[in-house]
């Protein structure tokens, strides 16, 4: 899947607290996302552009999950949490459009991060390889003219 129109889900080039750290076996410890840093309250954006397709609570804490236009069957699926959702189950959204704001709650991060997640079906993925090189850098490339 192409990474046009693609965007952090908090901040400008936030850092990854924890990165993804899949499970050998579907039931074993793991990190099946990444943690991101950014103070409570911060908006928390589509990465892509999709469907709404849960935006509620579980086990107590805010989730929105996204299923991602045109990357198959079954789609790919972004979660967020802890998020206070402004999106509503079925809307559609655009990569960069606010879901919602990160909600300070009991986490596993030091500080309060957002995490996310990527799936397709039941296989976890890495949600950092949504995003373009030049994205994952701080910005797009720049030629310089040769000197002398």
């Amino acid at each position: 899947m192409p990474a046009v129109g693609r965007a952090w889900p908090v901040g400008l080039r936030p850092s990854v607290l924890r990165t993804w750290d899949p499970p050998p076996t579907p039931y074993a410890r793991g990190h099946r996302g990444v943690d991101l840093s950014a103070p409570p309250g911060s908006p928390v954006r589509a990465v892509a552009s999709g469907r709404v397709s849960f935006a509620g609570r579980v086990a107590g804490r805010g989730v929105i999950s996204v299923e991602l236009s045109g990357t198959g069957a079954p789609p790919l699926r972004t979660t967020y949490e802890p998020v206070r959702a402004s999106a509503k189950k079925g809307d559609e959204v655009t990569a960069g459009e606010v879901l919602g704001t990160l909600e300070a709650s009991p986490s596993h991060c030091p500080t309060t991060c957002l995490h996310w997640g990527l799936r397709r079906a039941g296989t976890y993925l890495n949600p950092l390889s949504l995003l373009p090189p030049w994205l994952l850098r701080g910005g797009p490339s720049r030629l310089l003219p040769l000197s002398p």
